[in-house]
């Protein structure tokens, strides 16, 4: 059997009666059949009325089955036509005042339509088949946005986490290319660890990314204390290139040993249960936040300790005065305080840092705290579950 042909949004309908007008015939139709209901059932009772002269008790008249017949055909016919203009009129005003939602649904669906994805019909009133249509549309609205929202997050966060590592390894092949002793070997074996490194993100932010389905993240013992070390080492042994272009940031070009960044750090065991990879992002983004949105010869001071239940990561930098205004917008997505991006050194950002550590720290279960450094400069505690 041949699949039926789905109209498009190319497809021509031809001209119809509106719904409007359906509705009102309909009502008229339905009067105008009651009506002549009615005026069957008189026809019919008019037949057990004697069709000769009549005579009541002292000489009085009184009319026969032809007198009624008159005079209720002609009334009856004045009636038929009365119902027929009640029925449209009145037809026509109530299947307005029905129909009247379905305006507001049409307008808010043309405008979805063209983009506006954020309208909504909130319909007033109880409920009724048309609130429910309008609260349906309504909640799917809520869903396709966000899984819109959620796509173009994980685009714009992988963009952001895999730009590091891919910057790593144009740096090490742009040192071996000049470099004529350069360990080939090693070279392909720290490019190949890179690489590594930028799959395991990209399978965390695809884990991340399924936490707003209702997704659950790997979990596993994790020494925070040991991912700080790690980290740190690694932007401390990060060397300083010149960067490729004014729109690329080279690996090295906001480096704490660039910019004569000192790092202080002071760890003690601080053993949390959760992913590996995102918690690693997520000490990686703060103490990258810390270096690159502080002063040259600034200063990062990173802690870990552990409470009675909770284990804490403590980043603070020194940099420019922050208001406590901007700092609280901060987390949001592509937000960056005024001032903290620094193109004339060749450092830019995205504004997705601080996003996707409170994005991890939500996923964890846990709370991220910024707060303006007196003297200028942003501290981020992180608390998390401890086990």
């Amino acid at each position: 059997m041949p699949r039926p042909t789905l109209p498009t949004t190319d497809t021509v309908r031809p001209e119809g009666l509106s719904v409007r007008i359906k509705l009102t015939l309909s009502y008229a139709g339905l009067v105008l059949v009651a009506g002549i209901a009615m005026f069957a059932v008189g026809f019919l009772l008019l037949r057990f009325v004697p069709n000769g002269s009549l005579v009541v008790d002292g000489g009085g008249w009184a009319p026969n089955r032809s007198n009624l017949l008159e005079v209720f055909v002609r009334y009856a016919l004045w009636a038929t036509a009365a119902l027929g203009v009640l029925g449209l009129v009145g037809g026509w005003l109530l299947a307005g005042i029905v129909l009247r939602p379905l305006d507001r649904i049409t307008e808010v669906a043309r405008q979805v339509r063209d983009g506006s994805l954020d309208q909504r019909i909130a319909l007033p009133g109880p409920r009724d088949e048309l609130t429910e249509l309008a609260d349906t549309f309504d909640a799917m609205l809520a869903r396709v946005q966000q899984t819109i929202d959620e796509e173009r997050r994980f685009a714009a966060n992988a963009s952001h986490e895999l730009r590091t590592p891919h910057a790593i390894i144009r740096t090490m092949v742009e040192v071996a290319q000049r470099d004529p002793e350069r360990d080939i070997d090693g070279l392909l074996e720290r490019i190949a660890e890179t690489n590594d490194r930028a799959i395991a993100i990209t399978e965390s932010l695809l884990a991340l990314a399924r936490l707003g389905h209702g997704g659950a993240i790997d979990r596993a013992r994790v020494d925070l204390a040991a991912l700080v070390t790690e980290v740190v080492d690694e932007e401390s042994a990060v060397a300083a290139p010149a960067p490729a272009g004014p729109d690329e940031l080279a690996a090295g070009a906001g480096s704490a040993s660039a910019r004569g960044i000192h790092l202080h750090v002071s760890t003690a065991p601080a053993v949390v249960s959760g992913d590996r990879t995102l918690l690693e992002r997520l000490v990686a983004n703060l103490v990258r936040n810390a270096v690159v949105h502080n002063v040259a010869g600034g200063s990062v001071w990173v802690t870990t300790e552990t409470r009675p239940g909770s284990a804490e990561l403590r980043v603070e930098n020194t940099g420019i005065p922050l208001d406590a205004g901007v700092v609280a917008t901060l987390t949001e997505p592509f937000v960056r305080g005024a001032g903290r991006v620094r193109r004339s050194e060749g450092i830019s950002g995205s504004g997705l840092g601080l996003a996707i550590v409170s994005a991890i720290v939500e996923a964890h279960g846990g709370s991220l705290d910024l707060a303006a450094r007196e003297g200028g400069g942003l501290v981020a505690r992180v608390t998390l579950p401890s086990v």
